[in-house]
């Protein structure tokens, strides 16, 4: 196959508003702040990939993301689409986010193999339990349970005694007909986590993700320990390093990882085969994320991942990016043979915030 030579790169800042505010411990998110890269090649395909920022994940703000990704990309016209890759990847270790987005819109412009969809492909998705009164929480899980999801997520992390009484009412509603994830994204002290995860009564939860900061090993081992169910590592796990230390520290049973800290789809697949290499089991998938990059994790998660997969941040922005929205179906993505995202561009122009061009 011949080199194919970058013609051109488009970067857009986006604001992507949401259909309801996405509660996290640190606050209510009420749109993602996304960066997006379009390469060009000069045979005429293009590649998009994606960045949206979120604290607590990456150092790295969409300010910083935006200007980096337009100085790296204004770079690439003229070479060679390997070079670009390389030089999208040497940026991983600082900038994880901005290098994944410069990265994968290389990777799918050359038809990365784990994009290549020659046979359907289904990847279930967990569903997001956001109610908090009883009644209304069983209205919810119903609807839920409706649309085909059989793995909830519910978020903890605000007051320890009160999340475990509604993990319990959240247990009766829900009575073995699915399974339940707890993600406390960082919100307790280490007394507090131990506290809560002590007490729960491990019956249909999954796992509990990432109870205290992202840098406080010690208190991920204690929580481990106290747990009465399964932990699971988000925001702690950055690269490879990271996950041989939670197997080492015996911190985590699962470890979840996204496409948009590893920096590409090749270093995603070995993160991942690392993981099962040291006895624990990979999580995938970003919540907070448009189309591009809930796409590329399913088709990265429909041969490597055996659980529900978190990619369902494309299901929560009022605005749909692509012209060929991402299929979804009882509780799936649900992907034909031979899907290939195409953006919208007037969902684009409602979304653009600033935009450079350079060829």
């Amino acid at each position: 196959m011949p080199s194919i030579e970058i013609a051109g790169i488009a970067v857009l800042r986006l604001a992507v508003p949401l259909r309801t505010p996405y509660r996290l411990a640190f606050g209510p998110l009420r749109e993602f702040d996304t960066v997006l890269v379009v390469a060009t090649g000069d045979d005429g395909r293009t590649g998009i990939g994606e960045a949206t920022l979120l604290p607590g994940y990456s150092d790295e703000t969409v300010e910083q993301s935006w200007q980096q990704s337009c100085a790296i990309a204004a770079r690439f016209p003229g070479r060679a689409a390997g070079e670009c890759l390389a030089l999208a990847r040497e940026l991983a270790p600082q900038a994880p986010f901005t290098a994944t987005a410069l990265a994968t819109s290389i990777e799918m412009l050359q038809a990365h193999p784990r994009l290549q969809l020659r046979q359907p492909a289904r990847v279930p998705l967990l569903g997001l339990v956001n109610g908090e009164a009883s009644s209304e929480l069983a209205e919810e899980i119903d609807a839920l349970l409706a649309q085909g999801f059989r793995t909830l997520k519910v978020k903890v992390g605000f007051d320890a005694s009160q999340d475990a009484k509604k993990v319990a009412t959240i247990q009766r509603v829900v009575d073995g007909r699915a399974l339940i994830r707890l993600d406390a994204n960082q919100g307790y002290d280490v007394a507090s986590a131990c506290a809560f995860a002590a007490s729960l009564q491990p019956q249909g939860i999954e796992l509990f993700e990432q109870p205290c900061r992202a840098g406080d090993w010690a208190a991920a081992q204690a929580v481990a320990r106290a747990s009465a169910v399964p932990m699971m590592l988000d925001e702690s796990i950055f690269d490879v390093d990271d996950i041989e230390r939670a197997a080492q520290l015996k911190a985590a049973r699962f470890i979840k990882l996204k496409l948009m800290k590893l920096g590409s789809l090749d270093a995603l697949a070995r993160a991942l085969a690392r993981i099962r290499e040291l006895g624990m089991e990979p999580v995938l998938g970003n919540g907070v994320a448009c189309e591009i990059g809930c796409w590329m994790e399913a088709c990265v998660a429909r041969e490597l991942i055996a659980n529900a997969g978190e990619m369902n941040g494309f299901l929560k922005p009022v605005t749909r990016l692509l012209a060929n929205p991402l299929p979804f179906d009882d509780g799936a993505i649900v992907l034909p043979a031979g899907y290939w995202p195409a953006l919208d561009p007037a969902a684009l122009d409602r979304c653009t915030v600033e935009s450079a061009n350079f060829d």
